[in-house]
């Protein structure tokens, strides 16, 4: 399912925007000021970000180019009025990816989210997402909230086998062939246990790391 980050204060078209996209599979998030999609944005990466080109706090432009600082490949669209279109073309230096000028038709825009995400190469799927952790491929990066947690390499791949499957069990053989004998070095079952014990530690005992008793583990997001 594609995330979506919303920017938009007007919210009549915010509510409408998100009912249309999420019939066509999107989750969307709708923030009516810069301030607040940056705090969202801090604890979870979506997959593109719509920013109105004028919001209560700011325009479109300084919060794409503070998008770029962080995570240059997001793609970004601009939504804006017709007057304001000369000013989001000029944007584009900022950073961003395409615009669209209100009004605008739903589908429109739908189709111009897919081109966008085809044309990144499946920005998506650099960055997994679990309750407040997420892993970044592309850095190499796990962080818990707005805190950077530092994993051994067994760590690491076995948080992203566990992302990368989330709502599924994976299982101890699953991990151990995944993650050691892949290298080449063989492991007992205990070398797992201890593994996950130190990952947990360090993420903090997250709720969305399940264990399934004698069977293995899962990525869970709390309802």
């Amino acid at each position: 399912m594609i995330h979506i980050f919303y920017a938009e204060d007007d919210l009549s078209i915010g509510q409408a925007v998100k009912e249309y996209l999420e019939q066509k599979d999107c989750r969307v998030s709708v923030f009516p000021s810069v301030k607040e999609m940056k705090q969202a944005v801090k604890n979870r990466l979506p997959d593109l970000a719509l920013i109105d080109w004028n919001m209560p706090d700011g325009q479109g432009d300084g919060l794409c180019r503070w998008l770029r600082l962080g995570w240059p490949s997001l793609p970004v669209i601009f939504l804006t009025v017709r007057g304001d279109a000369r000013d989001v073309v000029e944007g584009f230096h900022n950073g961003a990816d395409d615009y669209v000028v209100k009004p605008f038709e739903l589908e429109v825009l739908h189709s111009r989210i897919l081109a966008l995400l085809r044309r990144a190469g499946g920005q998506g799927h650099t960055h997994y997402f679990c309750g407040d952790i997420t892993l970044d491929t592309e850095k190499k990066q796990v962080r818990r909230g707005e805190e950077e947690v530092a994993l051994s390499r067994p760590e690491y791949e076995i948080l992203l086998l566990l992302l990368k499957n989330k709502g599924r069990t994976v299982t101890r053989n699953q991990i151990l062939s995944h993650v050691w004998d892949s290298q080449g070095s063989f492991v007992n079952d205990n070398t797992l246990t201890v593994a996950m014990k130190r990952l947990r530690e360090k993420l903090h005992h997250p709720a969305c790391l399940k264990t399934v008793r004698s069977f293995g583990y899962r990525m869970e997001e709390r309802i």
